[in-house]
């Protein structure tokens, strides 16, 4: 590990499949990862529960709407206050829709609003509820245990050498991107713990990538063959890796990353 390896960007997810949102500092939970990051999910009305939405436990992410199958959602700028509670949901420069995620009429109209916006392209998924809590307990990360993800900009910018053309980090939908570290090093970290900022991790497994990544994350279209150029110029599937937090604390732009 280089000790000039820093914390270059942070991501959080606050709806499963949806914006990414960019912080200057996040805090990391023993066994849960960040507070807020996918703390809430687009759920599909044919999965039974017999708990209220607000206490849905962690399931597959077939259960939910995913970037993956609905590539369209990512032409939503979908914003969420945790001061506040507030979603609001846009597109272009046009606000749609603001609702409050803590009262039962700000969900139902957020659940109605991407169920009709799904509708017009795929009708027969159905409709959706959204589900989680807004006080950030919920988590719909894509792995149980839940986890943080990282990569490398070094790995970013090999990948964006092959495609000829910049590849923004939000496809792969990272809550950590690091700087100093050489591409792909993230590979060899599997079963080793490091220190980021106040915070302790472990690294746990790479990320094995989908069609996801060929989605731009702002106007939703399919518009680089990135999964296939990532399997013909690298012959593998992954980028990035996966961590469980085994120590909590609070982690900065610019703060290093090492044993």
């Amino acid at each position: 590990m280089n000790s000039k390896s820093l914390v270059k960007e942070l991501f959080t997810h606050p709806v499963k499949g949806l914006t990414p949102q960019k912080c200057d500092r996040v805090f990391l939970l023993c066994d849960h990862g960040i507070p807020g990051d996918r703390a809430f999910a687009l759920m599909y009305q044919s999965v039974a529960t017999d708990v209220p939405d607000t206490a849905v436990p962690w399931m597959q992410k077939k259960n939910f709407a995913m970037q993956c199958d609905l590539p369209f959602l990512a032409a939503l700028n979908c914003q969420y206050d945790n001061a506040t509670t507030i979603m609001t949901i846009e597109q272009g420069n046009r606000e749609l829709l603001s609702a409050a995620t803590n009262t039962q009429e700000g969900r139902d109209r957020l659940s109605s609003f991407f169920s009709e916006y799904i509708a017009t392209h795929r009708p027969q998924k159905g409709t959706l509820r959204l589900v989680g809590d807004s006080a950030g307990k919920t988590r719909y990360s894509d792995r149980q245990p839940v986890h943080i993800s990282l990569v490398s900009q070094a790995t970013l910018d090999a990948l964006s050498r092959a495609a000829g053309q910049e590849i923004d980090a939000r496809r792969f939908r990272p809550n950590i991107v690091l700087e100093g570290v050489p591409a792909w090093e993230e590979f060899s970290w599997v079963g080793q713990e490091f220190q980021i900022g106040q915070a302790r991790i472990r690294i746990s497994a790479l990320i094995t990538r989908c069609l996801n990544i060929d989605v731009n994350p702002d106007t939703g279209e399919q518009d680089i063959k990135l999964f296939s150029l990532l399997k013909q110029h690298f012959n593998h599937k992954e980028t990035g890796v996966v961590a469980q937090v085994i120590s909590s604390g609070d982690v900065a732009v610019r703060e290093t990353i090492g044993e």
